[in-house]
């Protein structure tokens, strides 16, 4: 499975160790735990909570279970990071496959490069924003990647490292 719902990256990974120490161990709701989210981290909105829970699943530090979220217990490595985030974010694998190694892209070229990858349903459900949102979450892809230092940030740009 694959989530789509990417956050801005933070400035470290010490953030992704706070926001998933503030999910619960013991299983809570989405509700409860978005709730326990703002309140611990300060998060300004539900969504904002709600996207950081759907993406600490796809970094496999939180998961659902019948009984609601839960914290998984194991430290944010940023290696195992790195593959999750590869392997099971929705258009990273091919955000980075566009960035080349020897030279620099900007954000605008890389999402120009990614577009054909916007599911077509999509397209659809919003055409007057889709662009902005995709445009968006590229953004935060390469900003994650330079993060877990899957690429590199310049003023040219990005690429691959």
């Amino acid at each position: 499975m694959k989530f789509k719902p990417i956050p801005e990256a933070p400035d470290s990974l010490d953030f992704v160790s706070d926001v998933q120490r503030a999910v619960p161990l013991i299983p809570g709701t989405e509700d409860d735990c978005c709730a326990r989210l703002m309140r611990r981290i300060g998060f300004q909105s539900r969504d904002v909570a709600r996207t950081w829970l759907t993406f600490l699943r796809a970094l496999e530090l939180a998961k659902e279970t019948d009984s609601g979220f839960v914290r998984i217990r194991r430290d944010p490595d940023e290696e195992a990071l790195a593959e999750a985030f590869q392997t099971r974010v929705y258009g990273v694998s091919t955000v980075l496959d566009v960035l080349p190694e020897d030279e620099w892209l900007e954000s605008e070229a890389v999402f120009e490069r990614f577009s054909d990858e916007i599911p077509t349903w999509e397209r659809y459900k919003d055409p007057t924003r889709v662009e902005d949102v995709w445009r968006e979450r590229v953004g935060n892809m390469l900003e994650w990647a330079v993060l877990l230092g899957l690429a590199e940030r310049s003023e040219d740009g990005y690429r691959r490292t």
